[in-house]
């Protein structure tokens, strides 16, 4: 017997006398004992409950071979093939190689590492790629939708409690009286299969019930921006600061020690607004569950609700934490999405006319929620992170969200063209600064007449019509052949078109070497000066004739310092 006590507050006995291959009981207990323990990495009874599974399962499949292996130290390499195609039969590939992944953590840990050779427990580790699989959000119209009818099943369940107190007769107020300081509900007359439902209704004056907790778990998601986890394990225990702010100290399962606990502090927002602020929302739900709380052995829990119990072996009617013994406590979210009639985009590809019911998922309403406060920070995910670091919220959240994409890809277009528009404004500017609108393009005739201008001296991409005397400084000129792009001498022909693409080719290629702010503050006014004032004089074909017989040396190298160059 090993009893596990998670850092979670829930505990667990694993009776390993239940499993098959009796040889194998007192080492596996050992190193079970060992994998839950302190010094293990299964905190919580979820985790453990999983990690068991696994374990138990592997060795039923042993003990039904043909010929079972009695004791750890016969455990072969066979057997983890065997089982390995056995997993992948029923589920599929990459399930199989993770089960055996964590199963190999067990068999790593004295006494089961010394007795299984290294052999069989390196074949317990099979090769695993990675594969990020985030679930995307919901559309910006279904996250409306569901946060609306959950806001305004919160408003009414708020008026049920608190702001409409139940009017009843003596006999009535009696009932409620006793529900109120007992839990307990005493209904006589009633046949049994309509008492639970008119208990639940007369609860509902006085408590909140498990039919009210969906749309509960939706808004505070919906406002705090953690995930499902985090809010089921929500502390009674808060701190108000200075009447604008609650501090809660939220659960965070994190692998690893000192990593479960961290401080959230949540706006409460002005009178009236409870159902928008996070700060606001916890205040008031923790007010109208105080009757049940008070009912409570255990007053620590944010969660109290009254609930049905059939039969006398489960103690009748009573008011509990739904997720003390388990964090999902078999909850069932779509009724209440059928019952709202909260329906989905209709797809694109549909013939049908009729949109489905939406499927409520916790995971695509986080994700939706991490999606549209990184779009109010502009994209900087530094400020958008607020329950995980940026890598997680990149990671597991936002790069597999399609409205993500598509907004991230709009916004790098709009900044491209900002950026391409600001570099173009700098050439122009420059070009003002010198006394011209324009760059001299001269392009020769057809029938090849026209010649050279003879006044000219050739530079490194184009030419000048008067080096001795820059027309800023009235000076030989000592400025950069870069700057040629935005100078009034700058003379452009034909017979450089062939050496100005394959100085872009050599600008891109160093685009892919140094930073985008570094690479637009050095060649941007140049490249712009190439791309939207010198190509555009010539035809397509020109452009393509001299791509045929552009150099390999683009020459950038005259104008970077030598240490620089990559």
């Amino acid at each position: 017997m090993v009893d596990f006590f998670g850092e979670d507050g829930r505990s667990r006995r694993f009776d390993v006398r239940l499993l098959p291959l009796p040889g194998w009981h007192e080492s596996l207990a050992a190193s079970w004992a060992y994998r839950i323990g302190p010094s293990g990495t299964l905190r919580t009874r979820a985790s453990a409950t999983g990690a068991w599974g696994s374990v138990a399962r592997l060795i039923r499949f042993l003990a039904q071979t043909l010929r079972p292996p009695q004791h750890p130290g016969d455990l072969e390499v066979r057997h983890i093939d065997a089982y390995r195609r056995f997993r992948e039969s029923s589920t599929n590939e990459r399930y199989a190689k993770l089960e055996l992944r964590s199963i190999a953590l067990i068999f790593d840990v004295p006494p089961l590492a010394e007795l299984v050779s290294s052999e069989v427990r390196d074949r317990m580790r099979p090769h695993l790629r990675y594969q990020p699989n985030p679930k995307s959000g919901y559309s910006d119209g279904e996250l409306a939708r569901i946060v609306t009818a959950a806001r305004a099943d919160v408003a009414i369940l708020r008026d049920r409690l608190i702001v409409a107190p139940f009017d009843s007769d003596e006999e009535e107020r009696h009932l409620l009286e006793v529900a109120r300081t007992t839990g307990t509900i005493q209904l006589q007359g009633v046949s049994a299969p309509r008492l639970a439902g008119m208990k639940r209704r007369v609860a509902e004056h006085l408590f909140v019930t498990r039919r009210d907790l969906t749309p509960l778990l939706v808004l505070l998601v919906a406002t705090t921006g953690w995930n499902l986890e985090v809010i089921k394990d929500l502390p009674a225990e808060h701190r108000i600061i200075e009447g604008v702010a609650v501090e809660v100290e939220v659960t965070k399962r994190r692998r690893g020690p000192g990593h479960w606990h961290q401080t959230a502090t949540w706006e409460i927002g002005p009178p009236g607004k409870e159902l928008s602020t996070p700060g606001g929302l916890y205040l008031l739900l923790y007010r109208m569950m105080a009757p049940a709380r008070e009912l409570m052995d255990d007053p620590s829990s944010f969660w109290a609700l009254w609930h049905h119990r059939q039969g006398q072996r489960s103690g009748g009617d009573g008011c509990r934490n739904p997720f003390a013994a388990a964090l999902d406590a078999s909850l069932r979210h779509q009724p209440w999405m059928r019952e709202r009639g909260i329906l989905a985009d209709p797809a694109t590809d549909s013939t049908s006319l009729e949109a489905p019911i939406l499927r409520l998922d916790f995971n695509r309403l986080k994700t939706s929620i991490d999606v549209r406060r990184t779009r109010q920070m502009g994209g900087h995910l530094p400020s958008a992170a607020r329950t995980n670091t940026t890598g997680v919220l990149f990671r597991n959240y936002l790069a597999g969200d399609q409205s993500t994409i598509d907004w991230a890809g709009e916004l790098m277009a709009e900044t491209l063209v900002e950026v391409e528009q600001a570099a173009w404004s700098a050439h122009r500017r420059a070009l003002a600064t010198h006394g011209v609108k324009d760059l001299q393009i001269r392009i020769k005739s057809d029938d090849g007449d026209q010649q050279s201008p003879s006044d000219v001296v050739y530079t490194a991409w184009t030419s000048c019509s008067d080096h001795e005397h820059h027309p800023l400084t009235g000076r030989r000129c000592a400025a950069s052949f870069l700057d040629c792009f935005h100078c009034g001498n700058c003379v452009v022909t034909d017979h450089h078109l062939p050496r100005l693409l394959s100085l872009l080719d050599a600008l891109e290629t160093r685009r892919q070497q140094m930073s985008e702010d570094a690479w637009w503050t050095r060649y941007g006014s140049s490249w712009a000066a190439i791309r939207y004032e010198v190509l555009p004089k010539f035809t397509e074909a020109e452009v393509d004739r001299a791509a045929q017989t552009k150099p390999n040396d683009s020459l950038l190298d005259l104008v970077e310092p030598t240490w620089e160059q990559p």
